[in-house]
């Protein structure tokens, strides 16, 4: 089974066909959202609002443990979370799609593993590669197959939020090798890790990080909605198709 982690911009409803909603509780709490199960061709799907129906949950308030608990144990085996970034390489204007394929975490205070209630045994999980290497070359795959231009690679940094970077920050970022900058991809990734799930991510650039490009001196969040919106569209289409070939 493959589910589907929305962020900001992602549109659930115009993913499934027939969905309903589904009701998981975990010894963590509830997931940011009720699951909405549905199907797209013969591939069972489950889509998880991040942030909450509505759009509220702030990122360093995400129940993360809670949502990647919720998705085991309604049977999913694969997870595509889907991203909004700020673009900080040269070439991540508004609209591209990313798959990453490393994280720097910045993130502080979260809940980052399921080790520490004394239900699981204490476990060091191997984070070398923190994305399925298979669920890439598949996201990748669908993409080019659509004749979508997704980017292959790159450093995401997760950072707290949920205010957005300094110019001064952003260049950290950059000495440290990170291609975009996002809030949510941690622990995220890493708890899908340790539940045994494969996990990958389709980032979409949603602006130029502070600092940079027509962020130079002000970060405006309404200017490239018309790009993000539209590679958005580019994103359901990389996921449906990734769902039929499954």
């Amino acid at each position: 089974m493959l589910a589907i982690i929305g962020g900001s911009g992602f549109d659930s409803s115009a993913v499934l066909q027939e969905p309903r909603e589904m009701l998981e509780t975990t010894r963590f709490g509830e997931p940011s959202a009720p699951l909405l199960v549905g199907s797209l061709g013969a591939t069972r799907v489950i889509v998880l609002a991040r942030h909450g129906r509505p759009h509220r949950i702030p990122p360093h308030r995400i129940n993360y443990r809670a949502n990647i608990l919720a998705l085991r144990q309604a049977g999913v085996r694969r997870v595509v979370a889907v991203a909004s970034v700020g673009g900080i390489a040269a070439g991540l204007g508004a609209g591209a799609v990313i798959v990453p394929d490393q994280i720097i975490d910045y993130t502080h205070s979260r809940d980052h593993t399921f080790c520490d209630d004394g239900s699981d045994p204490l476990r060091h999980i191997d984070f070398t590669q923190p994305f399925d290497t298979d669920l890439r070359e598949r996201l990748i795959d669908a993409a080019h197959r659509l004749g979508i231009s997704a980017r292959s690679g790159g450093t995401y940094a997760a950072t707290q939020g949920p205010r957005l970077e300094t110019a001064a920050e952003i260049r950290r970022l950059q000495r440290d090798g990170a291609d975009m900058v996002g809030m949510t991809g941690m622990p995220e990734a890493a708890l899908a890790r340790e539940a045994g799930l494969a996990y990958a991510m389709l980032a979409v650039v949603a602006n130029d990080a502070a600092g940079i490009g027509e962020s130079a001196e002000r970060v405006s969040l309404d200017a490239a909605h018309t790009a993000f919106a539209a590679a958005m569209q580019q994103v359901v289409r990389i996921v449906q198709h990734l769902a039929e070939d499954l």
